[in-house]
């Protein structure tokens, strides 16, 4: 059985998150969905939102799992038997970081193969931080992410 984790921030999950997501569901037998907590990159919102968030947004999806996680992602990998570890790319200044992960993870998880895709090429312009950063503004993000998550973003913001 071929399960493949695609670990991220997700802060919020961008329609290009979902778009990898949904491709991936079709070329494998199990897709989890691994958020990381991350504190270092101080995520707009917790965990528990980010994995709620990313469970609604996929809830079409039948072999899909989401799951958060804050310690080492070999240790993920090693801990669920994963396979495959799935990263996206959006433009080549990507790769070169990317590259590096898929290289340290061969380290410490060799079970685990690298794989990578890239969003559809309309999505691929978008990421969650630029996302954040038109939000925060009051500008209408509609067109990148899911109704539940301009929804977050609608309510964080209103708060804030």
């Amino acid at each position: 059985m071929n399960i493949v984790v695609y670990p991220g921030t997700f802060d919020p999950i961008t329609n290009g998150h979902t778009n990898i997501v949904e491709r991936a569901a079709k070329l494998f037998d199990k897709v989890i969905i691994a958020v990381a907590a991350s504190p270092k990159k101080q995520p707009l919102f917790p965990i528990e939102t980010r994995v709620e968030m990313a469970r609604e947004v996929l809830s079409h999806l039948d072999n899909i799992e989401v799951i958060g996680f804050e310690n080492l992602l070999a240790e993920f990998v090693i801990e669920h038997k994963v396979n495959i570890i799935l990263r996206g790319l959006r433009a080549v200044s990507d790769f070169e970081f990317e590259f590096q992960l898929a290289d340290m993870n061969r380290r410490l998880v060799p079970q685990a193969e690298s794989l990578f895709l890239t969003p559809d090429n309309h999505l691929s312009y978008i990421s969650s931080t630029l996302i954040r950063e038109i939000a925060t503004l009051g500008g209408d993000v509609t067109e990148f992410v899911s109704p539940v998550v301009v929804e977050a973003l609608n309510k964080q913001f209103k708060n804030a």
